[in-house]
C-alpha cells in the first residue's frame, strides 16, 4: 500500500493553498498579499492575506516546519523526545457583511523521526447570525464528505468540534461547529493513504462551501445594530483563539511566525460590559443556538 512522504504531503498542501486563494480571489475581486518566511529552527511557509471587497480580512497560510521538538510540546502531546515535522494549511475569513459567517479551516500533518505520525484538521463555521437553513447546508456538506470515507466520521468529528470550539468561560460554543479531528493515524483499519485521502477531500470542500454562503449573503443590506453585533461576536472569536486554541499555542511555543499565527484575528472587534441581547431579538435567537449537540443535519 502506498506510503506518502512528508515532502509529498507538504507539496499537496502548497497546491491546496494556491487553489483556495485563486477561488476566493475570483469571487471577491481582491488579491492576496503573500509573505514568504523562514523559521529560525527549521522550515518556513507562505502567509497570504486578503483585504477584499467582501472579505474584510482573510488569511490562507501554508507552513512546513521542522526541528527538535520543544520540551513543553513534547509533554503536551505525550510523545517521546525527538525531531518533528509539521505541515498544513490554515484559513480564517472575516467578512464585511454581518450576514455572512466567519469560517475557519485547518488541515495538517505531523510526524516525528521515531515513526510517530498523524493527520488533523477540520472546518467550523461562526455565523454572526445563525440561520438554520445555512447551518443545515453546511453540516450536510461536511457529513457527505465524511460518509464517503467512514459513516462513523461525521458524528464523532462533529462532537469533537462541539467540545473543542467551546468557550468554557462563556458557556457557549464559538459558532455552529462543524467537524474537528486529530491524531488520525494507521489505526482502526485505516492506512496513511486512507487518512490523507480524507484530509484532501476536507480541504477541497472548503472553497465551494464558503463561496456558496458568501455569494448568498454578501449583498444583503444590514444596519448599524447588526454591525455592532458583528463586532461583539468577533470579540468572542478573539477570546477563543487567544485562550483556548491549541494551534495558536503550538505555533507560539514552537517559535512560529507570530504574524502568521495571529492572522486569524479580525481587523476590528468589540467588548461591551454586561451586554444583554433584547428578548425575542435576532441576537437572542443566535445566542440560543450557541450550544453543543444540535442536530443540524436533521434540522429543517
Amino acid at each position: 500500500m502506498m506510503q506518502y512522504t512528508k515532502e509529498q504531503i507538504a507539496a499537496y498542501f502548497r497546491t491546496l493553498q494556491d487553489s483556495i486563494c485563486q477561488q476566493l480571489e475570483q469571487v471577491d475581486g481582491g488579491t492576496f498579499r503573500q509573505d514568504k518566511w523562514e523559521r529560525p529552527g527549521g522550515g518556513g511557509g507562505r502567509s497570504r492575506v486578503i483585504i477584499g471587497n467582501h472579505i474584510e480580512k482573510g488569511g490562507v497560510n501554508f507552513s512546513a516546519v521542522h526541528g527538535p521538538m520543544p520540551e513543553k510540546i513534547t509533554r503536551a502531546l505525550g510523545v517521546n523526545p525527538g525531531d518533528f515535522f509539521a505541515s498544513g494549511v490554515s484559513i480564517v475569513l472575516h467578512p464585511h457583511n454581518p450576514n455572512v459567517p466567519i469560517i475557519h479551516m485547518n488541515v495538517r500533518y505531523f510526524e516525528m523521526t521515531n515513526g510517530t505520525w498523524w493527520f488533523g484538521g477540520g472546518i467550523d463555521l461562526t455565523p454572526h447570525y445563525v440561520i438554520p437553513a445555512d447551518a443545515s447546508y453546511f453540516h450536510q456538506q461536511l457529513k457527505s464528505v465524511c460518509d464517503q470515507h467512514d459513516h462513523a466520521y461525521y458524528s464523532k468529528f462533529k462532537k469533537w468540534a462541539d467540545d473543542y470550539f467551546y468557550l468554557k468561560h462563556r458557556d457557549e460554543t464559538r459558532g455552529i461547529g462543524g467537524i474537528f479531528f486529530d491524531r488520525l493515524s494507521d489505526t482502526d483499519g485505516f492506512s496513511q493513504a486512507d487518512r490523507f485521502a480524507f484530509v484532501r477531500d476536507v480541504g477541497e470542500l472548503f472553497a465551494p462551501l464558503y463561496i456558496n454562503l458568501l455569494q448568498k449573503h454578501q449583498q444583503q443590506p444590514f444596519t448599524e445594530k447588526e454591525k455592532h453585533w458583528q463586532m461583539l461576536r468577533r470579540g468572542r472569536y478573539v477570546e477563543f483563539n487567544l485562550v483556548w486554541d491549541r494551534g495558536t499555542k503550538f505555533g507560539l511555543d514552537t517559535n512560529g511566525r507570530t504574524e502568521s499565527i495571529l492572522m486569524s484575528m479580525p481587523p476590528t472587534a468589540n467588548w461591551v460590559y454586561m451586554y444583554e441581547a433584547e428578548t425575542g431579538s435576532a441576537e437572542a435567537l443566535t445566542l440560543s443556538y450557541l450550544k453543543k449537540g444540535i442536530d443540524w443535519c436533521g434540522a429543517d
